[in-house]
């Protein structure tokens, strides 16, 4: 879990909104696991990163059956059930799904819970925090989580109110690139946006756009993966089937290079360190090459390019055209300064300027 030390700065940025202290999904899946018979769970987090499929493998490796409720489709009868007369009273009987005929202990899964309507969310007060539906109890063990979007997403979710975020343990979700990674190899995700991704990280979740269109996350991602399989398989996988397929799934910067790189053979691509450290193996495809330089600079921006000596990153930056020494260097001359570069970033600033 990420560590926020209050300071003056980060105290002062409360005024623009809540500090959010953010964990990754194996974190969640971790804590569900140890404590969600006991303590209820909402995950939040933006679109397509995962949290219903964390749940589900919690609960498949507890070995609890998981019954789920969509907030976007239940009324607040479905969850504290109809009434019935018994005698001269009337007795509320909870819905199936909620509570079955067997005492045995389940996961209930409360997906999109910011998403209900309010007299729905009231309905879940005693469940969440109790584990109670009227006067009927849920089998010991069992456990509750619910998961949904942010209001920043644009997902149609509403205002929690201040009762239900006190009953729950709220878990903001972040994406973790090699966390999805590992997972994505383990489970048949393609060589080539497997490589697109461990390259380009940035472009594993975008953020939300402002109008309604595709945008990418580790679900777009995915569901672009087998969609690429299917027409593969049947034989129709052409660049304007692939374009298609990338454009109606992911950001459309992210498919536009993701499809130039696909004529390039991405899967032969090398580390990063191989190309600094030998220039003449670059690739001679424009949008390959642009690829890489641009993931060297980022990297160089993120402080994550260590150990090299500084006779390497100066001969591989002397190597390079102007234009595209201009294109790594802009705005990053003291972080190429710290990786050694000097000398080349002057030798450049002496033919740009012809000095």
């Amino acid at each position: 879990m990420t560590t926020q030390t209050a300071t003056p700065a980060t105290l002062g940025a409360t005024a623009a909104g809540p500090l959010e202290e953010t964990i990754t999904l194996s974190q969640a899946k971790s804590l569900i696991a140890s404590m969600a018979h006991e303590q209820s769970f909402l995950l939040l987090s933006p679109p397509g990163v995962g949290k219903s499929e964390v749940v589900y493998q919690a609960a498949a490796a507890a070995g609890l059956p998981c019954r789920s409720l969509l907030g976007t489709q239940i009324a607040p009868e479905d969850v504290s059930g109809i009434p019935r007369i018994v005698g001269e009273r009337s007795v509320f009987c909870p819905p199936r799904v909620l509570l079955p005929e067997t005492p045995e202990p389940f996961c209930l899964f409360l997906d999109e819970l910011p998403a209900c309507a309010p007299d729905v969310q009231k309905a879940f007060y005693s469940l969440l925090l109790e584990r109670r539906l009227g006067e009927h109890s849920l089998p010991p063990g069992t456990w509750v989580v619910a998961a949904g979007n942010r209001v920043q997403d644009r997902a149609l979710v509403r205002a929690l109110s201040s009762a239900l975020v006190n009953r729950v343990a709220i878990l903001n979700i972040r994406v973790d690139v090699q966390e999805w990674l590992d997972w994505a190899m383990a489970n048949g995700v393609r060589a080539d946006v497997l490589n697109f991704i461990t390259y380009m990280p940035d472009a594993l979740m975008r953020p939300v756009p402002a109008d309604p269109q595709p945008f990418s996350t580790p679900r777009a991602w995915t569901l672009l993966s087998r969609g690429l399989d299917l027409a593969e398989a049947s034989g129709i996988l052409t660049p304007e089937i692939r374009r298609a397929l990338a454009f109606g799934r992911v950001s459309a910067e992210d498919a536009a290079v993701f499809c130039a790189l696909a004529e390039e053979s991405i899967q032969r691509m090398m580390p990063l360190v191989h190309y600094i450290e030998d220039p003449s193996s670059l690739p001679t495809g424009d949008a390959a090459r642009w690829f890489i330089l641009n993931c060297i600079r980022q990297h160089v921006r993120d402080g994550r390019l260590e150990g090299l000596a500084p006779e390497t990153v100066n001969r591989f930056l002397s190597s390079l055209p102007p234009e595209h020494q201009l294109t790594l260097v802009a705005d990053l001359v003291e972080q190429w300064s710290e990786l050694g570069a000097d000398a080349a970033m002057l030798a450049l600033l002496k033919q740009v300027t012809h000095l």
